[in-house]
């Protein structure tokens, strides 16, 4: 019993240093009473700046941001606009603003559906994109959903644009889109 216990033990410890990496060391840095000296690289693109890196013709590379975001200048409908990926939104998510932006109409927008987002429950109202794209990347016809501008102050690139993809993944800070 003993035995099978101490496994666990050292399992669990080898288990969370792998997880959870240098833990440790800022940990005991930090105890004595020093702060350690960090070099901070901003990762993050300014507004308006396109954060992505093509590499070839069917990938796009993000590199996330300070926060780890990954946010890219993206073309929907034509239209240069600025989205955060997100892949705990079903669809893609812009405000009205935005959507007048890239040439939604607001009088053909029904707001009849109820959606819950990171703020809370929202009306909102579904629409067809034409296309998304970002560097070669492009996929027709992608659902979107409109909220109100309160309820929503960026556009989200959720998983209705990802489900068009070939693959996506993160690597070494990076989101990798394929199509």
């Amino acid at each position: 019993m003993f035995v099978r216990s101490l496994v666990f033990l050292v399992g669990s410890v080898v288990v969370a240093a792998t997880v959870v990496p240098g833990v440790a060391t800022r940990y005991l840095e930090g105890a004595n009473g020093k702060t350690p000296e960090a070099t901070v690289e901003k990762a993050s693109v300014p507004a308006g700046q396109d954060a992505a890196r093509y590499t070839g013709n069917r990938s796009a590379v993000i590199d996330a941001d300070a926060n780890g975001h990954f946010t890219g200048l993206f073309s929907i409908n034509g239209r240069k606009e600025e989205g955060l990926v997100d892949t705990g939104a079903s669809m893609i998510a812009l405000n009205v603003t935005t959507a007048q932006r890239l040439g939604i109409d607001k009088t053909d927008l029904n707001f009849r559906y109820a959606v819950d987002t990171a703020n809370g429950r929202a009306r909102a109202a579904y629409v067809k994109l034409d296309k998304v794209e970002i560097g070669p990347i492009k996929v027709e016809n992608v659902g979107a959903m409109v909220m109100d501008d309160k309820a929503l102050s960026g556009t989200l690139i959720g998983m209705s644009f990802l489900k068009g993809l070939a693959s996506y993944k993160v690597e070494d800070g990076r989101l990798h889109l394929t199509r």
